[in-house]
């Protein structure tokens, strides 16, 4: 992620710290940070096996969006370890509310991660994380909806993607609620998704 998307990173963590203290009792989700906001939506993708998903396949769970791509050398691995850890906290400590959440990865580089490889990276940091690629136009498509920007960079060995660095919170019918700190600890996320929904 480059300075390109500097702004719009600083006002999604103003909208995260608005959120407040991730001890704080839960609130209504109609008070939640990202309610009413014009993020999510319709998308057709594949999955690790190879098979189509659409949004609807999440309906009636809380679901964790987050796009990124598996090459990226530094934040994705990072944020979805958090996730995961999270996750994986949850899976101890609230397993019926950890049963309700699906976390998705959706790359933002189908050219290089195929099924097979998105399945393989979601499945090292949780195992019940759902990897999402697709066609070039697919991608963008959800990329759009979630408004998540992205661009490819050349590298002398390669290319490189700057995207959007969010997770976000979304809720059973596909509302947005909330951005989660996937740059902080598992701990964060945790505390953060209970403040919602715990």
């Amino acid at each position: 992620m480059n300075s390109l998307f500097a702004p719009f990173a600083a006002a999604l963590s103003l909208c995260l710290a608005a959120c407040g203290a991730g001890d704080a009792p839960k609130k209504s989700l109609a008070d939640a940070p990202l309610a009413g906001a014009s993020i999510g939506g319709p998308f057709t993708l594949v999955n690790g096996d190879g098979k189509t998903v659409t949004d609807r396949d999440f309906a009636g769970k809380y679901r964790i969006m987050y796009f990124g791509y598996t090459f990226c050398p530094d934040v994705c691995p990072v944020d979805v370890q958090n996730i995961g850890g999270a996750m994986k906290l949850l899976d101890k400590e609230k397993p019926a509310l950890s049963a309700s959440i699906v976390p998705v990865f959706v790359t933002i580089d189908p050219a290089r991660d195929t099924p097979q490889v998105v399945k393989q990276f979601t499945s090292a940091f949780y195992p019940r994380m759902v990897g999402l690629t697709g066609s070039p136009a697919q991608v963008d498509a959800a990329a759009k909806v979630y408004r998540v920007p992205y661009q490819k960079r050349k590298t002398p060995s390669g290319y490189l993607m700057d995207h959007g660095r969010q997770a976000y919170l979304m809720g059973p019918n596909g509302e947005p609620i909330a951005l989660l700190p996937q740059e902080q600890s598992p701990q964060a996320i945790v505390a953060e998704i209970e403040r919602w929904i715990g």
